[in-house]
């Protein structure tokens, strides 16, 4: 007789435990804000625009402009312990005292406003007209800088977003070869963008540049037959404008095109090179 052996009940089942409330989330911390206070630079930098050297003394002697004030021209001086720049209205001990610029710089502080009335007041300051000395302006500069700096960064995704179709008739006003490799064009069409960023955007809304792109493809293409002395229709060898000596026969031709009376004449070349797509 056979036994059968029972097989052991094993370990029990492990019981589950509950499960447990998730926590909501604690609110995001809000970070404190930073604080700055911008500083205001009190003292005047100028620097020499053209010449100069190591040491450059600025004229005093006979320095003349025009007072609005007054409505006369007067003569300035610089005098330490005068609070006046004019001549005229100094004591008859002043004593004059030379500006000197120093590796091309001069620093003018604060606790000297008559030093700062006369560089202000000088003809040879650039804000004056003149052409030896301007005062440098960090905050200005740096606006100035950056503002190119966005214009070209503009410029330069532009040449990288916009298609080749596009592209092609800004290649062509800035007489970039477009029988090459789009790769070649785009490379050629960002040093532009780089050297004449506004002149690069602009171009994208100007209408001269789509029509001298039209009347470039329609001179290649055998349309019109461009001359010296005035452009033709290829077919016919008929005039279509007349170009003045010395004058460049496709601008002259795309001013023409622009025209009232040239328009019908644009709009032929753009049918024609239409058929020929």
């Amino acid at each position: 007789m056979t036994t059968q052996t029972k097989k052991s009940p094993g370990r029990p089942k492990k019981a589950q435990a509950p499960a447990q409330a998730v926590a909501p989330a604690a609110p995001a911390k809000k970070k404190a804000p930073i604080r700055r206070k911008e500083k205001v630079n009190e003292h005047k930098e100028y620097q020499i625009v053209r010449g100069g050297g190591i040491v450059y003394m600025l004229p005093q002697k006979g320095v003349t402009i025009y007072d609005k004030e007054t409505d006369s021209v007067r003569e300035i001086r610089y005098c330490p312990n005068e609070q006046s720049i004019f001549r005229d209205e100094q004591s008859d001990n002043a004593r004059r005292e030379s500006v000197a610029f120093r590796d091309g710089r001069l620093f003018v502080p604060k606790e000297k406003p008559n030093l700062r009335k006369f560089i202000e007041a000088h003809p040879q300051n650039q804000a004056n007209g003149g052409s030896v000395f301007r005062e440098v302006n960090k905050k200005k500069d740096a606006e100035k800088e950056l503002n190119k700096e966005f214009l070209v960064n503009e410029a330069v995704m532009m040449v990288r977003d916009k298609s080749i179709d596009e592209l092609l008739p800004i290649a062509l006003y800035f007489k970039v070869g477009i029988n090459q490799p789009t790769t070649e064009i785009r490379f050629n069409l960002l040093r532009i963008a780089k050297s004449k960023p506004s002149e690069f955007m602009e171009a994208f809304d100007s209408p001269q540049v789509q029509c001298r792109a039209t009347v470039t493809q329609a001179a290649d293409y055998q349309i019109i037959n461009v001359k010296s002395n005035g452009v033709y229709w290829f077919d016919a060898n008929s005039l279509i404008v007349s170009v003045p000596v010395g004058q460049d026969p496709l601008d002259v031709m795309v001013r023409f095109c622009l025209t009232e009376k040239g328009a019908s004449v644009l709009s032929s070349l753009e049918e024609r090179l239409e058929r020929l797509a």
